[in-house]
C-alpha cells in the first residue's frame, strides 16, 4: 500500500467514510427543494448558479456532520485568499480537509491560491521525512470531491504538489460502497502502520516547532 493511501485511510477510517454518501445525497436532496420552491431560482439568470446553492447546502450538511462527532474532531471558516468568501475546513488529527464541487474526478480543482498553498503540504512520502520543507504551511491536504450538478461522484483525495498530476492517492467512488457502516475492516500491514506513524510524528514535529 502506497504511504497516502495508509495515510488516508488512517485519517478518514472506512467507518467514517460511509457518512458521506448519505450525507452528500441530504444536501443535494435539500438543495433541490429550495431551487424547486423558490420561483425566483427557476429564471434562466439563476439556473446557472445551481452549483452554489448545492454547495451552501453541502457545507451546512458537513458541518452539522461534524458538530455530531461522526466526521473530523473539528471545523473552522477560513477566508479565501483575495477575500471573496470564506470555505469550509474539516479538520482531522493531523491534516484538513476541504470540499469541492467538481465536474470531473480525475482532475483536481481549478488552481486557485489557498488550494495551491495547502498542496504544497501535501507530499505524502517517505522523502518527506528527509527533506528541508523551509516554511511550513500546515497539515497534509485533503479533498472531498463531488458532484457536478448530478450526485454521480464522491471521492476522498491527497492532491499532488502539482497541479497538473493530479493526485497521490484518491479513493474509490465513495457513492458506491455500501451505506451501512462496515463492522470490521482489513488491518493494514504492519509496514503500512510504521510508515503513518513515523509521518504522523514528523507532522508532530512541525508543528511543535512552527507554534
Amino acid at each position: 500500500m502506497e504511504l497516502s493511501e495508509a495515510f488516508l485511510l488512517d485519517q478518514i477510517p472506512l467507518v467514517r467514510r460511509a457518512v458521506v454518501p448519505t450525507t452528500l445525497k441530504q444536501a443535494y436532496a435539500a438543495a433541490s427543494l429550495v431551487i424547486d420552491k423558490e420561483p425566483i431560482l427557476s429564471v434562466e439568470s439563476a439556473k446557472a448558479n445551481r452549483g452554489r446553492i448545492i454547495q451552501w447546502a453541502v457545507d451546512l450538511a458537513f458541518e452539522k456532520l461534524v458538530d455530531s462527532g461522526q466526521f473530523g474532531v473539528d471545523r473552522c471558516w477560513r477566508l479565501f485568499e483575495r477575500p471573496t468568501g470564506r470555505y469550509l475546513e474539516v479538520l482531522f488529527s493531523h491534516s484538513v480537509l476541504t470540499i469541492s464541487q467538481v465536474a470531473h474526478p480525475d482532475k483536481q480543482p481549478r488552481d486557485v491560491k489557498f488550494r495551491r498553498n495547502k498542496r504544497l503540504t501535501s507530499q505524502i512520502s517517505m522523502e518527506f521525512m528527509r527533506e528541508d520543507l523551509g516554511e511550513w504551511n500546515g497539515a497534509p491536504h485533503i479533498l472531498l470531491l463531488h458532484g457536478h450538478q448530478t450526485l454521480d461522484f464522491a471521492h476522498l483525495a491527497i492532491p499532488h504538489p502539482r497541479h497538473s498530476e493530479g493526485f497521490q492517492h484518491r479513493s474509490p467512488n465513495l457513492m458506491l460502497m455500501a451505506h451501512s457502516v462496515p463492522q470490521s475492516e482489513v488491518p493494514m500491514e504492519e509496514t503500512d502502520v510504521e510508515a503513518v506513524m513515523t509521518l504522523k510524528e514528523e507532522i508532530d514535529r512541525l508543528r511543535r516547532d512552527n507554534e
